[in-house]
C-alpha cells in the first residue's frame, strides 16, 4: 500500500509513523487523560485497515484525518486536541516559506530588496516597516490562497508582473482622479466629521490636503487633483477681503478711490493664495499616509478648465504661486533648499500660453525656469491630446493622468457629458515582452503563438484583479465611495456598477519593447526596418484589450508600465531563464515600456517625435522624457523643447538633476561609481562622500521623482543614460 507525500512522490505505508505521532501527542497530556500503548496500536491498525479498503493511494493529509477520527472514537479528546495542534503547527512551518524571515529582516533593516523597493520610502522608519510587514503577509496570502498557481508561478519567474501583490488581499484599487470639485462644493466627511463648503481659498487648500491624505490611505496608487477646483474659492476670498477692507476703512474714516481699494484687496488676496499653496506643498511633503510615504499626488494646471475669464485669471494666480514655490523648493534638515518628490506638477501647454504673444506666456516661462531647477512640471500638449483622446461624441478631451502616467480612456455619461474626475483604475498586470521574444528563440511564428498565450495569462490575471474588487461595499473606503472622492454611493452599496462600461479602467502593462524588437530583428526599434514590427507588437496588445473589453464590458487599456524595482527583477529573471544574451539581457535592467534605450544616441527632438507614435498606441498611459544637463542658464532651449512637445507629443518631461551633499555643500550632480566590491554607489565629486544619509539626490525613474535611492539595476540604468540635448 502506497502513500502520496506532499511533494507528490509515493512511499510505502509505514504504521510505525502513525504510532510515533500519536504517542508524542499522548505523552504531553495529563496522565489521567493518556491512552495505553495497546490503544494507540489499535488506532494505527484501524487507520491501516481503512486505507486498505479505499483501494487507492491516500495522501498524507487524508491519513492524518483518519488518525484524528480514530483518536476521537476512542474518547481521547485531549490527545486529539494535541494531535490537531501539532498538525496545524507543522502546517504553518511548511507554509511560511520565507515570510517570517523576510519580516524579521525588515525589522532589523537588513533586507536589501525592501530598502530599494520604492525610491520614495525610507525602510528604516517604523511606519514604512509596518507597511512592508503587512505587505509581506498580504503577499504570502495572495500567493498561497488567492491567486491561481500558474499566475503566481509566472509572476515569480518574471514572465508577467502582477503589480502590488502586497495590497491584493484587501479590496483596494490602483489610482484615480479625485473629484475635488464635488467634495469642496458639496461638502464631504473626513473621519466621521462633516466638512462643509469652505468660505475661503486658504481653508479650501487645507481641506484639500486632508482629502489627499485620506484618499492615499485607502488606495495604493497615485491620485490627481486639479487646481481649477480651487479657483472658485479665490473669488470667495476676494469678496470677503473686500468686506473686511471696507469695514477697516470705515473705522478709519478714510474714503480712497476704487482703484486703491482694489489694489489693497488684490494684495491681501495674493497673500492668502500664497498661504494656501504653501499649505498644499508643505502638507503633502510632510504627511505620512498609512503606507509609510508622502501621498503620491499629482497637481494639474490647465487654464482651459476654467469656466469664465475671471476664473481663468484667478487660476493663473494659483498656478503662478504654485510654480514659484516649487522653484524655491523645500528646506532639508540642513536648512538648504532642495527638490521635493511630491506633489508632482503637470502643466498644460495650450494656445493661451504657448506663444510669446499669448496672454499667459509668462506662466510658461516660469514653468521652464522651474523645470530647469526642480525637474517639474511635466507637460501635456492640449493640441495633441485633443487629437488622441476623442470620446464617442467625436470630441477631443484634455485631462490629467492618475499619478505619473496612467490615463483614463475618454468617457461620456448617460447625459452626454464628459466625465473624468471621480474615475479610477482597477489595477495592472504587465507582460514581459523580452521573455516572449527569448522564449520564441527568434522564430516569428512561435513568437506570435507565445505572445497570445502570455496575453491570455495576463487576461486571466487582470480578471482576478477585477473579481477581487467586485462585490466591495462602499463602507470599505467611505472617503472614496460615499463622500465624493470617487462616488456618492449609499452605505452598504457595492461598487460594482463603477467597474463596468468604461467608468473605470483596468490596465495591461508592457515592458521591454526595445529588447524584444532587437532580439527578433537584430535592430533597435528606432531603425526604420524594425519600427513596423515594434508598432505591430503594440497594435497586437491593443487588439487583445479591445477583444477583452467587448467580452466583459470592462475598459481594458494598454499601459506603458513605469518599472521601478521590477526592471531589476525582470532582468535577473531573464538571466536565470535564458543565460546572458548579449545586447538583450546583459544589464541589470530592461527598458521601460516603448522607450528608446537609455544608451542610444539620439537628440531630444528626434526622440520625442519617434516616441509620439507609441504614445498613440498606449492609451492607458504613457510618458516620454529627454535627458538634459543643467539647463538653468539655458531657458531658451527648455522653452524650445516645450514648444516642440506642444506640436508633436501628448505627454513628456525633461530629466535634469537636483542634488546636494551635506558634507561639503556641493549642489552639482552627485555621480555614480563602482566601489571596491563592484557595487554601484553614489559619490560626491567634490568631497568623495558616499554616505547616502548625508546627501540629497533627486532623479526621475518612472515618470516621477525619487529621493530615497534605487536598487542596483535602476542605478545602473541611471548611470548609463545619455544626454539628448
Amino acid at each position: 500500500m502506497l502513500v502520496i507525500k506532499r511533494n507528490s512522490s509515493e512511499v510505502t505505508f509505514d504504521i510505525t509513523k502513525i504510532i510515533a505521532a500519536v504517542t508524542k501527542a499522548n505523552n504531553v497530556v495529563d496522565e489521567s487523560e493518556r491512552m495505553t500503548p495497546m490503544q494507540i496500536r489499535r488506532i494505527a491498525e484501524s487507520v491501516e485497515l481503512a486505507c486498505q479498503k479505499t483501494n487507492r493511494s491516500l495522501s498524507v493529509e487524508e491519513i492524518q484525518d483518519l488518525v484524528e477520527k480514530q483518536i476521537m472514537a476512542h474518547g481521547a479528546f485531549e490527545v486529539a486536541k494535541r494531535y490537531i495542534t501539532y498538525r496545524y503547527t507543522r502546517s504553518l512551518v511548511r507554509k511560511s516559506n520565507t515570510t517570517d524571515d523576510r519580516i524579521l529582516s525588515l525589522i532589523e533593516c537588513n533586507n536589501e530588496e525592501a530598502k530599494q523597493e520604492n525610491s520614495n520610502k525610507n525602510p528604516t522608519v517604523n511606519s514604512v516597516q509596518r507597511d512592508y510587514m503587512a505587505g509581506e503577509v498580504s503577499r504570502d496570502i495572495t500567493n498561497r490562497i488567492l491567486l491561481p498557481q500558474d499566475i503566481v508561478d509566472a509572476h515569480n519567474e518574471g514572465i508577467i508582473h502582477f503589480h502590488d501583490t502586497d495590497y491584493y488581499a484587501q479590496h483596494m484599487h490602483n489610482c484615480d482622479l479625485v473629484n475635488l470639485e464635488d467634495m469642496l462644493q458639496n461638502g464631504t466627511v473626513i473621519s466621521g466629521t462633516m466638512i462643509e463648503k469652505p468660505h475661503s481659498f486658504s481653508t479650501a487648500c487645507n481641506i484639500a490636503t486632508q482629502i489627499i491624505a485620506q484618499v492615499a490611505s485607502n488606495q495604493y496608487g497615485g491620485q490627481s487633483i486639479s487646481l481649477t477646483h480651487l479657483a472658485p474659492f479665490v473669488e470667495i476670498s476676494r469678496q470677503r477681503i473686500r468686506r473686511e477692507v471696507a469695514e477697516e476703512l470705515r473705522d478709519l474714516a478714510v474714503s480712497p478711490d476704487e482703484a486703491t481699494v482694489s489694489k489693497l484687496v488684490e494684495k491681501r488676496l495674493r497673500e492668502e493664495i500664497k498661504r494656501g499653496v504653501q499649505t498644499i506643498q508643505y502638507q503633502v511633503v510632510t504627511l505620512l499616509t498609512t503606507n509609510g510615504q508622502a501621498p503620491f499626488v499629482t497637481v494639474f494646471m490647465y487654464l482651459g478648465e476654467a469656466t469664465d475669464p475671471q476664473q481663468k485669471k484667478d487660476l493663473a494666480m494659483i498656478i503662478e504661486e504654485t510654480l514659484e514655490q516649487r522653484y524655491q523648493g523645500v528646506k532639508n534638515e540642513e536648512g538648504v533648499w532642495v527638490t521635493p518628490a511630491f506633489p508632482k506638477l503637470i502643466y498644460v501647454l495650450e494656445e493661451d500660453n504657448i506663444h510669446e504673444d499669448s496672454p499667459y506666456y509668462y506662466l510658461t516661462e516660469l514653468a521652464a525656469k522651474c523645470t530647469a531647477r526642480r525637474m517639474v512640471p511635466d507637460y501635456i500638449s492640449e493640441k495633441k491630446m485633443l487629437e488622441l483622446k476623442v470620446d464617442k461624441t467625436g470630441t477631443g478631451r484634455c485631462y490629467t493622468c492618475m499619478g505619473c502616467r496612467s490615463f483614463l480612456t475618454p468617457y461620456v455619461d448617460e447625459n452626454g457629458n464628459p466625465k473624468y474626475y471621480g474615475r479610477f483604475n482597477q489595477g495592472v498586470v504587465t507582460i514581459n515582452l523580452v521573455d516572449v521574444a527569448l522564449s520564441s528563440g527568434g522564430n516569428i511564428e512561435k513568437f506570435w503563438q507565445i505572445f497570445d498565450e502570455r496575453l491570455e495569462l495576463c487576461h486571466r490575471a487582470l480578471m482576478c484583479r477585477h473579481e477581487r474588487l467586485k462585490g466591495t461595499l462602499s463602507d470599505a473606503a467611505p472617503i472614496l465611495w460615499q463622500y465624493g472622492a470617487l462616488a456618492r454611493l449609499k452605505k452598504g452599496e457595492p461598487i460594482d456598477k463603477l467597474l463596468y462600461g468604461g467608468y473605470s479602467t483596468i490596465s495591461l502593462g508592457y515592458a521591454g519593447l526595445y529588447e524584444c524588437v532587437k532580439y527578433m530583428t537584430g535592430k533597435s526599434h528606432t531603425d526604420p526596418s524594425a519600427t513596423p514590427f515594434a508598432l505591430e507588437v503594440m497594435q497586437h496588445m491593443n487588439d487583445a484589450c479591445k477583444g477583452w473589453k467587448e467580452k466583459h464590458n470592462i475598459d481594458f487599456s494598454l499601459y506603458g508600465t513605469p518599472l521601478e524595482s521590477t526592471t531589476y527583477k525582470f532582468a535577473k529573471c531573464l538571466q536565470r531563464r535564458f543565460g546572458i544574451v548579449e545586447g538583450i539581457n546583459d544589464k541589470g535592467y530592461i527598458t521601460n515600456s516603448y522607450h528608446i534605450h537609455v544608451t542610444e544616441e539620439i537628440d531630444a527632438f528626434s526622440k520625442l517625435a519617434f516616441e509620439s507614435k507609441f504614445q498613440a498606441l498606449s492609451p492607458g498611459g504613457a510618458i516620454s522624457y529627454v535627458e538634459v544637463p543643467n539647463m538653468q542658464h539655458n531657458l531658451k532651449a527648455v522653452l524650445q523643447v516645450m514648444k516642440f512637445i506642444y506640436d508633436n507629443i501628448m505627454y513628456a518631461e525633461l530629466n535634469t538633476k537636483s542634488d546636494y551633499c551635506h558634507e561639503c555643500g556641493f549642489d552639482g550632480e552627485i555621480e555614480i561609481v563602482e566601489d571596491d566590491e563592484g557595487k554601484l554607489v553614489w559619490r560626491c565629486p567634490q568631497c568623495g562622500n558616499t554616505n547616502q544619509d548625508k546627501m540629497n539626490v533627486a532623479r526621475r525613474t518612472c515618470g516621477y521623482i525619487g529621493t530615497q535611492f534605487w536598487n542596483q539595476g535602476r542605478t545602473q540604468e541611471i548611470k548609463e543614460r545619455v544626454l539628448h540635448l
